[in-house]
């Protein structure tokens, strides 16, 4: 079971193959759901500080029943460098100055947005790879010919989508507030054939994140009336 699978960092250090994204989930909602993927069987838990939602999460951590030293947390700051020359410079800078060499490195990486040159570049430093939005924002879903290899393997389009990040040796980290999407998710005991992940990567890339286009994970700038408008969108879709 994935769940239970890691891989090990190059200091050592064990770290789960899957780990449960936290984006856009409200600070007081994090402490449960955090408590109710741990039960599940995550022991790795992905946040931000841009997120507002690392002192809910942190409380799901200390409250959920299971020792801290077997969970993995992991939190961010600068979400603003993303192109392959951006992120090669930033890395080569931390690499020249620190003392303790960065172990992740997480980028967007899902079926139809593959930045394989960035993937290399960062393996060969030795550095794991984790992908945050595996499932593309739910842009993927819109997808008939992804539905369509889906139904081929039996399963859903995001159990399709982290399979194909596992399977490039990345830690896909996919979000949800549904305990039972949060369990679908780690059901990815299965295997894409060689031929399906080339056609997999060369799917037609998404152009347009919707909404979400406009934040800096999707290369969108920091237009503030633009974020202000997304949110509005995010509270309107909760009440429809």
């Amino acid at each position: 079971m994935i769940l239970e699978e890691s891989y090990t960092l190059s200091n050592g250090v064990e770290i789960p193959k899957l780990g449960l994204g936290t984006w856009f989930i409200s600070n007081k909602d994090a402490e449960q759901v955090v408590k109710e993927a741990v039960k599940i069987g995550y022991r790795h838990i992905d946040t931000a500080q841009a997120y507002r939602n690392e002192s809910g999460v942190g409380d799901g951590v200390r409250n959920c029943g299971v020792k801290r030293e077997e969970l993995f947390v992991t939190t961010k700051l600068d979400a603003g460098k993303k192109s392959y020359q951006e992120a090669a410079v930033s890395i080569d800078n931390i690499l020249e100055n620190c003392s303790i060499k960065p172990m992740v490195n997480q980028i967007l990486a899902h079926i139809s947005n593959t930045p394989e040159e960035l993937i290399q570049y960062t393996k060969e430093k030795d550095i794991l790879v984790e992908a945050y939005s595996p499932i593309g924002h739910g842009e993927l879903f819109k997808n008939e010919k992804i539905k369509e290899m889906a139904e081929k393997y039996n399963v859903s389009i995001p159990q399709l989508c982290i399979r194909y990040d596992l399977q490039l040796g990345l830690l896909p980290l996919p979000k949800s507030e549904n305990p039972e999407h949060i369990k679908s998710n780690a059901e990815v005991d299965f295997t894409i054939s060689k031929e399906d992940m080339e056609i997999l990567k060369n799917m037609e890339a998404i152009e347009d994140y919707g909404a979400a286009s406009i934040m800096p994970v999707y290369g969108g700038g920091f237009d503030l009336k633009s974020i202000i408008s997304y949110i509005f969108q995010r509270i309107a879709s909760i009440f429809r």
